[in-house]
């Protein structure tokens, strides 16, 4: 079965996300799709579509809500999995609500919280004004949750 990975990526941690999951399904049934690179890909022939994003000030990427309400009709008839990497744990469940649509989520065979990256050699002044002020962080950290990702490969795989 092929299986795409579509995702879009701010500061590369949902792209490594994307990455681990293609390594653990395998190479060579796993298409990686960044929207950025392809805004609109051509899912007809594809069985299993793992949707993914990452959370800043609350909100998923525009892209990834902009492929899931043009594509709803044709994911709700794929296996699909879903996957949201950010900081801020305490709110994941509110802030997977508002990343998907609610039929999407229903359907999802699996969902994950990958965690996420502070990378502050890839934020703008902004941004790590921002991230200094609210996170409290001062420098670059990674909490990629890999026992959580290899939980939903599985699930996806089952």
């Amino acid at each position: 079965m092929l299986t795409a990975v579509i995702y879009t990526t701010t500061h590369g941690t949902t792209a490594k996300v994307a990455n681990i999951i293609r390594k653990r399904i395998g190479p060579e049934k796993t298409v990686l799709i960044d929207l950025r690179e392809c805004p609109d890909p051509d899912i007809t022939e594809i069985s299993r579509i793992i949707i993914g994003g990452s959370i800043h000030a609350g909100a998923i990427q525009p892209s990834v809500k902009k492929f899931c309400s043009r594509h709803l009709n044709e994911l709700l008839k794929k296996e699909v999995g879903l996957f949201m990497c950010g900081m801020n744990r305490p709110n994941y469940a509110e802030q997977f609500e508002n990343a998907f649509p609610s039929g999407l989520r229903s359907h999802a065979k699996s969902i994950c919280y990958a965690g996420g990256e502070f990378l502050f050699e890839k934020m703008n002044l902004l941004q790590r004004m921002i991230v200094k002020k609210i996170a409290g962080i001062r420098e670059s950290m990674s909490k990629i949750d890999r026992s959580e990702i290899d939980r939903f490969v599985s699930e996806m795989l089952a």
